[in-house]
């Protein structure tokens, strides 16, 4: 579409306007269990949970301890939040004691073997799932696994789609799904350009456990004896320390259309790496130790925040359904668990990414160069170390602006959207969000990273003390019963779940190394 404006003409008409209350969007929140004491824990996924390979809202990552809740679809923020709310409510029913740690940046941890990799059972995907965890430890190591985060997903009704294609004078040059993976990845260019101001407003975790950092180099301060910290950091999840990666510093992965991102992403799946093959495949007892000696073992191991997204058919790779079938939705991957919250995010923080996110889809959104690739990088790297620093600049173009000038200037373009989206839905909650991350950008203090560091320096307490305080207030927030049927509704979940995972391994007919090779060669 030529400008922005020409799209809120478009849905301004009355008949159009209700298309902008049936956006789409799921939550992936993770977190650690650990113990009362908050160390992680080192006991296996609790039966009552399910299985973590077949059910379909409670699972694990990296960890056997890193649990992660995924919500359905909905049309409403309130919905995905109610829902990811019962998931916490019956996990805490079936955690014996133990709690959900509510930050981003782990819990205490013992030494790097006292992460435990998670297991998902005996099947073919089960192993292959543990298989590609191990294949992290030895690439990266186990401590950096440990992190958590929110994964927001998020789509546009299809109904929209025709719409902003007849209207968009080069729409015709499309077929209908090569237009929507096109403007995908128009929002993904965008989002890559602006999302530095998501960690600046939403950045929860400008502080460490020191455990976490044990025997490696970093150049933050010390807050106590075992907390560490840098001044002005916003989201270390999001910075070198968190999801860092030497072998893949110069991957530079293209985001201008589907074909380049398939194309340059494909590329480093079947790129050796030498130190990759210098681990090896397996061990001398024929145990796996990786999928392959690539610079990446599967798509997933590509660390970004965002992605384009297809649910894959039939067992296909997400390159595969990709190319196949378009985009279908986008996967938001910088969002850090706030601490205060007892679900990590509230709905006002999910009515800003709706906003954010449609805004990123309908601004224009120019093809991305080498220079700009890295421009980019610089800016989300100053923002995530020193977001909050007086007078900190950005780079805009060939000049440079202040982070502060340049994020109210992005919320003044979102004004007009936000009260149509409310008109949509007859509420104001876009315009009342809008106004709180205002005052944000107006006063550093008020952000989520600003006020963990004034806790951490008022009271006196380790991060990791202070942290274990918020988990237990959230878990007296979450112990709140839930109705018979609703409890009864997801204990049937896990029981299904945990049949679903025992017909799998009835049902695995290939060895182990055959299925490995077929899935590789797909």
């Amino acid at each position: 579409m030529a400008n922005y404006q020409q799209a809120l003409n478009l849905f301004s008409e009355p008949q159009h306007l209700a298309l902008l209350a049936r956006l789409q969007r799921g939550i992936e929140k993770e977190g650690l269990r650990c113990s009362p004491q908050g160390i992680i824990s080192q006991k296996p996924h609790p039966k009552g949970l399910g299985s973590a390979l077949t059910h379909p809202s409670i699972t694990t990552d990296y960890s056997e301890a890193l649990l992660e809740f995924i919500t359905p679809v909905f049309e409403s923020a309130h919905e995905a939040h109610a829902y990811l709310s019962i998931a916490h409510r019956y996990a805490y029913k079936q955690l014996d004691g133990e709690l959900i740690w509510p930050s981003s940046m782990p819990c205490i941890l013992q030494g790097e073997m006292s992460i435990p990799i998670a297991h998902y059972g005996s099947s073919n995907l089960g192993q292959l799932k543990h298989v590609y965890r191990h294949g992290l430890w030895h690439r990266y190591g186990r401590t950096m696994q440990t992190i958590s985060g929110i994964h927001y997903n998020f789509s546009l009704p299809a109904e929209i789609w025709p719409l902003l294609q007849a209207n968009d004078e080069r729409g015709d040059q499309y077929s209908p799904q090569s237009y929507i993976s096109a403007r995908y990845f128009g929002l993904i260019r965008n989002f890559r350009r602006y999302s530095w101001l998501l960690m600046y407003l939403f950045g929860a975790s400008p502080a460490v456990c020191a455990s976490f950092l044990a025997g490696r180099d970093h150049k933050l301060d010390r807050l106590n004896e075992h907390s560490l910290y840098a001044p002005y950091a916003t989201s270390l999840r999001m910075s070198d320390l968190g999801y860092q990666n030497n072998a893949q510093s110069d991957l530079m992965v293209c985001h201008n259309t589907v074909d380049s991102y398939i194309k340059t992403l494909g590329k480093a799946i079947s790129a050796p790496v030498q130190s990759y093959e210098e681990i090896g495949l397996q061990d001398e007892h024929g145990h796996y130790k990786q999928l392959n000696t690539n610079l990446l073992q599967i798509e997933n191991e590509y660390y970004s925040d965002i992605r384009p997204k297809r649910v894959a058919r039939n067992g296909e790779k997400p390159l595969q359904a990709l190319d196949k079938y378009g985009v279908e939705y986008i996967e938001v991957r910088c969002t850090d668990v706030n601490p205060f919250m007892p679900l990590g995010i509230d709905v006002p923080q999910m009515q800003f990414m709706d906003l954010f996110l449609t805004w990123c889809l309908l601004q224009p959104s120019p093809d991305i160069d080498e220079d700009e690739y890295w421009r980019i990088k610089r800016n989300q790297q100053k923002t995530v170390m020193e977001g909050r620093r007086p007078g900190l600049m950005l780079e805009q173009g060939g000049s440079d602006i202040s982070l502060q000038q340049w994020g109210m200037t992005i919320l003044d373009e979102m004004k007009e959207l936000a009260i149509m989206m409310d008109r949509a839905s007859g509420e104001t909650f876009h315009i009342d969000t809008l106004g709180q991350q205002r005052l944000k950008l107006a006063d550093s203090r008020l952000t989520p990273s600003a006020q963990v560091l004034l806790q951490l320096q008022e009271s006196g307490l380790e991060f990791a003390e202070l942290t274990l305080q918020q988990a237990e207030r959230h878990r007296k927030t979450l112990s709140e019963n839930l109705g018979p049927q609703v409890y009864q509704q997801w204990q049937q979940m896990a029981r299904d779940s945990l049949a679903a995972q025992e017909e799998l391994e009835q049902s695995d007919n290939l060895p182990f190394a055959e299925y490995l090779a077929h899935y590789l060669q797909r």
